[in-house]
């Protein structure tokens, strides 16, 4: 089991909090550690869109909770209809990510200020306390890396596609074995999606980089669209091509053309990375699949139907084989511009011998 730079920080946010607490002479650590554990994102933008977010809505909350006390008391009926109340409030300002801690506070306030009004603020300042501790460590300890954390999945998964493929037709993976690692695949997609939503987040101020960033992100987009793809591939493969009566004849033919597309794959997150000379391409049968695409017509001209299905999977394989080619185009664009353009421009993947 790995433990990763965010578990750490975790426990190091909850650590500072606690000492925070400490040293400001709180009675309890408890509420400012919570805040600490909501707090902390993925990325030093979103914690501080959190931070905004968790302090107006823990505000709001606080001082609806204090007014409904004052009001209608704090009996266990007004605290579940003040959190009611707070929930749709969150949600109208399109807050929910911060319900949990908001309704934290709420209930804190609304327990504590039986003991009087000054105490009920005090456990306000202990959240506020539990989001500046996290917010400190985000940034200045192991700070957040979407763009690299992106690059390392975009390897992984092309690793783990490729490893795949190559054994999807010849069927020599042994099914548990096969299985278990195409829902690994799978994750990993979703963590691509993930970590590209982070990086649509990311602001930049400057008008000359916004064409330079929106061209970077979807540069990324196809990378996960090629991905997605090549697993798509899969799905065919083995819903049509084992039903096949057949079939086995094909097996050459199509493991040769996966061949070519997964190394086309490869040669161009080599391109990506700037370790591929200038000017080399990929190779144009590899991305076409067009002699693949008459011995297909000729033999289903003979046979239209017993062997329709493998339309299907030829089908996967030019597509596959197409965002690969727009894949390509998209690196080339981005990467003439980076080397036309500024060194300080926002890059997500930055060209060989530059930060």
């Amino acid at each position: 089991m790995t433990i990763g730079a965010r578990v750490l920080k975790t426990g190091m946010a909850v650590a500072l909090a606690i000492y925070l607490s400490g040293l400001i002479g709180f009675a309890n650590p408890l509420l400012a550690a919570v805040s600490a554990i909501f707090t902390l994102q993925p990325s030093i933008f979103r914690s501080w869109q959190q931070i905004s977010d968790q302090f107006q809505t823990n505000l709001l909350g606080a001082a609806i909770a204090l007014g409904a006390v004052q009001l209608i008391g704090n009996s266990p009926i007004t605290v579940g209809i003040v959190c009611i109340a707070v929930i749709l409030i969150s949600i109208r300002l399109k807050m929910e990510s911060t319900v949990g801690l908001t309704l934290v506070t709420v209930v804190a306030v609304m327990e504590a200020n039986s003991t009087g009004w000054m105490f009920a603020v005090e456990r306000f300042l202990q959240v506020l306390t539990g989001m500046g501790a996290a917010f400190a460590v985000n940034v200045f300890i192991f700070p957040p890396s979407p763009r690299k954390q992106f690059h390392d999945l975009v390897q992984q998964s092309y690793a783990e596609l490729s490893l795949l493929l190559r054994t999807s037709i010849s069927d020599e993976m042994k099914e548990q074995v096969y299985n278990k690692e195409k829902e690994k695949l799978r994750g990993m997609i979703g963590r691509l999606e993930e970590r590209f939503k982070v990086l649509e987040e990311e602001r930049t101020f400057r008008s000359s980089r916004r064409v330079e960033r929106a061209r970077q992100l979807l540069l990324a987009k196809q990378l996960i669209r090629a991905v997605a793809k090549g697993s798509d591939l899969l799905e065919v493969v083995e819903e049509h091509y084992f039903s096949t009566p057949g079939a086995e004849e094909w097996a050459g033919r199509l493991d040769s053309q996966i061949e070519e597309l997964t190394k086309y794959h490869e040669f161009l997150l080599l391109k990506l990375d700037g370790k591929i000379k200038p000017g080399s391409q990929g190779h144009a049968e590899g991305i076409t699949g067009s002699r693949l695409a008459r011995q297909l017509t000729d033999y289903l001209r003979d046979n239209p139907d017993e062997h329709l299905r493998l339309v299907f999977v030829a089908s996967a394989l030019f597509e596959y084989g197409y965002h690969l080619s727009r894949l390509e185009k998209l690196i080339d664009q981005v990467q003439t511009r980076a080397s036309e353009g500024d060194s300080g421009k926002w890059q997500l993947f930055p060209l060989k011998g530059r930060d």
